[in-house]
């Protein structure tokens, strides 16, 4: 029995080892086969500082509105004008409504062009709103790889609710390159453009 007992004792090691090697082995193979996607951000435009100047107003930038194959991670690509599909291999850092909303928040910001600028949440005292929808945030692939970019734009009056003024603002940029990182890029510098305009048109408004 005594003997019996001490190859019971030195057989459990050795499964548990093999055991261990199995389930780490495992985990290996779940782990590592999967390549990290590509994360962009979307840069904050820096408005030119000339143009009017309303230090004693305070804004809110609200999360803009998208439909739902705008309202993700995901980068948005089009074959043509019907086709809705997805960069492969890459994501915005967030959604992209929130990206959108933090760099247009910037953008008014380095502007120097009002007296604060906030989101919800923040408890400013706020005399007016900016409220986006993304209408277009895509890369076209008919008649020449873009970037093309549509933001509507409406400036509320927050202490009455009325609407003081609604625009489209769009903005194309030509993708040089090739790769996920080439059509980041041409986003980014068709946002860019559309946020100059937004900040220059929305400050002349409050």
């Amino acid at each position: 029995m005594p003997a019996e007992a001490s190859r019971v004792n030195l057989v459990r090691p050795i499964v548990a080892a093999v055991l261990g090697a199995v389930l780490l082995s495992g985990c290996a193979a779940l782990g590592g086969g999967s390549r990290p996607l590509d994360t962009y951000e979307l840069s904050a435009a820096s408005p030119p500082p000339s143009g009017p100047r309303k230090r004693g107003v305070q804004i809110l930038i609200a999360e803009p509105a998208a439909l739902k194959s705008l309202d993700s991670v995901n980068i948005v690509i089009k074959p043509d004008a019907g086709e809705v599909q997805y960069l492969k291999g890459a994501q915005w850092a967030d959604r992209l409504p929130k990206v959108v909303q933090a760099k247009l928040a910037q953008s008014f910001q380095s502007s120097d062009r009002v007296g604060g600028v906030g989101k919800p949440g923040e408890g400013l005292a706020i005399d007016y709103q900016v409220i986006t929808e993304i209408r277009r945030f895509e890369i076209r692939l008919d008649g020449g790889d873009r970037a093309d970019v549509e933001l509507f734009v409406r400036v509320l009056n927050d202490r009455n609710g009325t609407v003081r003024a609604a625009r489209t603002f769009a903005a194309q940029a030509a993708v040089s390159g090739a790769g996920n990182a080439a059509y980041a890029d041409a986003l980014d510098r068709a946002f860019n453009q559309a946020s100059v305009e937004i900040v220059d048109w929305a400050v002349g408004r409050f």
